[in-house]
């Protein structure tokens, strides 16, 4: 069994190696571009619901909850209809996701009671820092023990104060950005302050601390995708700093994703932006009467539309609704499926982006 004594924040050691300095700059650039990308588009936050569940799905798969693009874009959190159990999670992740970057955005902070209510909102309940002793990280094929975090409550709750510091108060170490984020995320995870939901809760902390220092103006880096490629690595890393105090692997690690995670989010972005400007040329040609830049917005917010959105957004009848699908379906925009009793719009190509099919 390995102990370790989580030590308080800041390191006390110079962690910024050449190769650390030239991997950073290499991420910096990328996010810096994939930042200029999301911008361009003529409303970004279309896209955020859509694309918060891409991460959110490959985040909760980390954790073995597993589901399909098809089963999360068929759910809707806020009618509370999912396709499955594991959609529901995913649909339950997304919304700390969004709630939390609203509460970054609004404070400027990002605070233990933030955290907690990002917890609480993936994990569907209110228990709050461990309070019992008997949290172990175990091996999940051996079942070995090959970490034990704190585990008494005063002792967490000094860590997590310690690390609310930290993430806030810029004083406390002058690092960049990036190579704070990896700091964090490795302070957090060994700290496991909750009893349930701390790899989904702290990969949500990656990206809101990103937007934080203004390094993203919305939640939709897919640093989860990275982690999950390359799973074993990222928990061997981790636990090598525990055991030997090792930092270079990790930061570069944790960098190689920013890097990767950006250049897939700016091809990703750049298709989308492609594909909005030829179904509004599609619409304006073969359905000219019901084009506005309204229904494109809502096309682009599910991958599977249904009547009562398209009412929703464009605050019509329900019959008018339908003649709008209708007739995007004979425009070959939209593909309809009749699932149990409800009829599905299928967003075809927008799905095939988003699902990487």
């Amino acid at each position: 069994m390995e102990k370790t004594t989580i030590r308080l924040l800041p390191l006390d050691q110079d962690i910024e190696t050449k190769a650390v300095l030239r991997k950073s700059a290499l991420a910096h650039q990328a996010l810096a571009e994939f930042k200029g990308v999301i911008s361009s588009l003529p409303n970004e936050h279309i896209l955020l619901q859509t694309l918060a569940l891409r991460e959110a799905r490959e985040s909760s798969a980390i954790e073995n909850i597993i589901s399909t693009f098809d089963e999360i874009y068929r759910s809707n959190f806020q009618n509370q209809q999912f396709a499955s159990a594991t959609a529901k999670e995913v649909h339950q992740y997304a919304k700390a996701l969004i709630e939390g970057f609203d509460l970054v955005k609004s404070t400027g902070l990002l605070t233990n009671n933030t955290i907690l209510q990002i917890q609480e909102v993936v994990e569907q309940n209110r228990a709050g820092f461990r309070k019992l002793p008997g949290t172990k990280l175990v091996n999940d094929q051996t079942g070995e023990v090959i970490f034990t975090p704190p585990q008494d409550y005063d002792t967490i709750l000094n860590l997590m104060s310690n690390l609310e510091s930290f993430i806030n108060d810029d004083s406390m170490m002058d690092l960049d950005p990036l190579l704070k984020m990896a700091i964090i995320h490795y302070q957090f995870e060994s700290i496991h302050p909750f009893y349930d939901g701390n790899g989904r809760t702290g990969r949500i902390i990656n990206i809101l601390y990103l937007v934080q220092k203004g390094l993203l103006s919305l939640p939709i880096l897919y640093l989860s995708s990275y982690i999950i490629t390359h799973k074993n690595d990222y928990y061997r890393l981790l636990q090598e700093i525990r055991v030997n105090d090792t930092w270079e692997a990790w930061l570069i690690f944790m960098l190689d994703g920013v890097e990767k995670t950006a250049q897939e989010g700016i091809r990703l972005i750049q298709a989308l932006r492609f594909l909005m400007q030829e179904q509004k040329t599609q619409i304006r040609t073969f359905a000219p009467k019901i084009y506005s830049q309204d229904l494109i917005n809502s096309l682009f917010k599910y991958p599977y539309t249904k009547i009562e959105y398209i009412q929703q957004d464009l605050g019509v009848s329900r019959n008018t609704a339908i003649r709008y699908l209708d007739d995007l379906v004979n425009a070959k925009i939209l593909v309809k499926h009749k699932i149990g009793r409800e009829n599905f719009y299928e967003h075809k190509k927008l799905f095939t982006l988003l699902s990487g099919q």
